[in-house]
């Protein structure tokens, strides 16, 4: 596997190594000991998410401020455009945000840690996203921030408004959201 720093040191892109033919490809999309030895992380996923979405669906930018995910994500179906923004305030990255295009063709695979925001955007009419979690799903302590925050600038690549659900568009701004408070830098 090949692992790629991103503006976002901690955040990394993860390119398996493919193993194709006349028959079709092969893979292995996830092997703790290879991931742990490719990324330096000692970390434990306890839950597998899968969503589809259809095109121009916007999710995000989710985040928990208890029970911090770090997510393993990728997509099996389709294009996304995947955000994912510092919000670490004890960050040198604190407010800045990478995108990148995971696809089902690329195979790519985002790893985000803990205390993150993270959202994506289907590129294509349809996209299954699956991700791991290191922690469980805690919607008492979810929180969201705004996928159009002028101070962010996220450049989306869309032209209409996204498709999104009342609680995504309900989201804060950086600035005026709660944040998770960390004693340490975790990722």
């Amino acid at each position: 596997m090949k692992v790629t720093s991103t503006a976002i040191p901690d955040v990394v892109i993860i390119e398996p190594k493919v193993f194709g033919d006349a028959r079709g490809f092969f893979f292995e999309s996830f092997n703790q000991q290879a991931f742990n030895q490719a990324t330096g992380l000692a970390v434990q996923f306890v839950q597998d998410n899968h969503s589809r979405s259809a095109k121009d669906v916007l999710r995000g930018l989710h985040y928990q401020i208890k029970q911090p995910q770090g997510k393993l994500v990728r997509v099996v179906a389709g294009e996304v455009f995947d955000v994912v923004v510092d919000i670490r305030r004890n960050s040198p990255t604190f407010g800045k945000w990478i995108g990148e295009i995971l696809s089902a063709e690329n195979k790519k695979q985002l790893w985000i840690p803990p205390n993150l925001a993270h959202g994506f955007l289907v590129l294509s009419e349809s996209a299954e996203f699956l991700y791991k979690t290191t922690d469980y799903y805690a919607p008492e302590f979810e929180k969201c921030i705004a996928w159009n925050d002028p101070d962010l600038a996220i450049e989306w690549p869309i032209k209409a408004s996204p498709t999104m659900s009342a609680k995504d568009l309900s989201g804060r701004s950086l600035s005026a959201a709660e944040l998770p408070t960390l004693l340490r830098m975790i990722g």
